[in-house]
């Protein structure tokens, strides 16, 4: 009998409209085991002002390549104010009755996966789970509020940030299974001094990931024709994501001057992306005469693959917080190691995939100073380099989403025996 399997995110209506992402490809991989997974998301779609349609009902269903998913009624928002608070209360909220109404007509879960972003997902897993009697595997992705505090929106010790961490500890407590995407996740927890209340034995860890199939596939059949990609005279740096404050994409720009000033000439950084940021760092390119930086726009994610397959150097970079240590788990980070070249990455971390796997160098502070360095090391040997890339490549099949759904079925297994051994010595006892 196929289990059912509820995955519940937030902002899982992306994968809905694109057909990719981490629960779309969790949940192609367990049909393909001989797994029922249903995944539970909101109707509006995420930065954009579409809401779908579920009429005069509180939520409406759908099923694409044999995945069904559930689109929970919510309201409209722009930004990240109250809006879109509003917005998360309402998924929290509408799950009660949906998931009530979905279990009479197609039966109950065997298992809830609920993922974050925001915690509210996670609350409403744990309660609805125990409501339903079945088990409830809680995945962190973003730690709230740790992860505020770290880029310095909310101070550690006000009010708001002890009640976040209140209920922070009282989802980790009441979670059958813990999933976090950073490896250092029982750490983060030993540093919180919870472990005491809390067991590191549920805290388990399962990476973001590269469906590396799709990847090639898409790297074949929707090549990029770009002159300065294509330009063999030079050794591009590419950078491909947002670019905004939060990317301090300024500190790139510092290292690209650097290198310029040291006659490095065959180094070019190839920038791909947008965000409000853009104009005013072209703007100051201009002014500053840096002309090693060439700003391509935004691309359409297929074309990605085949960006990062004829880069030199791919760099890694975001602003650098204290949760670095706790490891990785940027989406990015595995295209760039299914893409099979060097990566420079622009900060130190825990857990670091590039040191681990060999394939790549990290600055050893985030400053342009020592991301220059990174970049012209990596640039100056060949054969290292490509003996780099190629590590990269292999380590990406520690992440592929074949063999990371794996792991998501021996911790829903491990939870069913779990509580079949619970329920043999209540029976025995009672």
């Amino acid at each position: 009998m196929k289990k059912n399997i509820w995955i519940w995110n937030h902002y899982a209506t992306n994968m809905y409209k694109d057909q990719a992402g981490r629960h779309y490809w969790f949940a192609e991989n367990l049909v393909k085991q001989g797994y029922n997974p249903t995944i539970f998301c909101a109707s509006t779609v995420h930065n954009t002002n579409e809401n779908i349609d579920t009429d005069t009902n509180m939520y409406t269903s759908d099923a694409t390549n044999g995945i069904s998913f559930v689109i929970v009624k919510t309201p409209n928002y722009t930004g990240n104010g109250r809006e879109r608070i509003k917005n998360m209360v309402s998924f929290y909220k509408n799950l009660f009755s949906v998931s009530k109404a979905y279990a009479e007509k197609y039966g109950k879960p065997d298992v809830i996966l609920a993922s974050s972003v925001h915690p509210l997902t996670l609350v409403a897993g744990i309660k609805i789970a125990k409501r339903l009697g079945v088990p409830c595997i809680c995945e962190v992705r973003d730690l709230w509020p740790e992860s505020i505090v770290a880029y310095g929106a909310l101070k550690r010790n006000s009010i708001i940030a002890k009640a976040l961490y209140q209920g922070e500890k009282w989802i980790y407590k009441n979670a059958d299974s813990i999933i976090m995407t950073w490896e250092g996740g029982r750490e983060y927890i030993m540093d919180q001094k919870w472990d005491n209340q809390i067991d590191l034995n549920k805290v388990k860890h399962i990476s973001n990931g590269v469906l590396i199939e799709t990847f090639d596939k898409n790297s074949e059949e929707h090549r990029i024709k770009d002159i300065d990609l294509d330009n063999k005279d030079y050794k591009n740096v590419v950078y491909a994501g947002s670019i905004r404050k939060v990317n301090n994409l300024g500190l790139l720009l510092d290292a690209a001057k650097i290198i310029q000033n040291q006659g490095k000439k065959d180094i070019r950084f190839l920038i791909y992306g947008s965000g409000d940021e853009k104009e005013p760092l072209q703007k100051r390119c201009i002014e500053e005469g840096i002309d090693n930086v060439t700003f391509k726009g935004r691309v359409e994610k297929k074309y990605v693959p085949s960006i990062l397959k004829k880069s030199y150097i791919n760099i890694l970079h975001n602003s650098s917080t204290s949760l670095d240590k706790y490891g990785q788990s940027q989406n990015k980070l595995y295209e760039y190691l299914a893409a099979g070249k060097c990566i420079v990455q622009t900060y130190k971390s825990g857990y670091n995939i590039c040191e681990k796997y060999n394939c790549g160098i990290s600055a050893s502070q985030q400053n342009a100073e020592e991301i220059s360095k990174a970049i012209i090391t990596a640039s100056s040997d060949e054969g290292n380099n490509n003996w780099m890339g190629q590590n990269a490549r292999q380590a990406a099949y520690q992440f592929d989403f074949n063999r990371l759904t794996e792991k998501l079925i021996n911790i829903i297994e491990s939870i069913d025996k779990r509580e079949e051994a619970l329920d043999e010595i209540i029976r025995k006892t009672s």
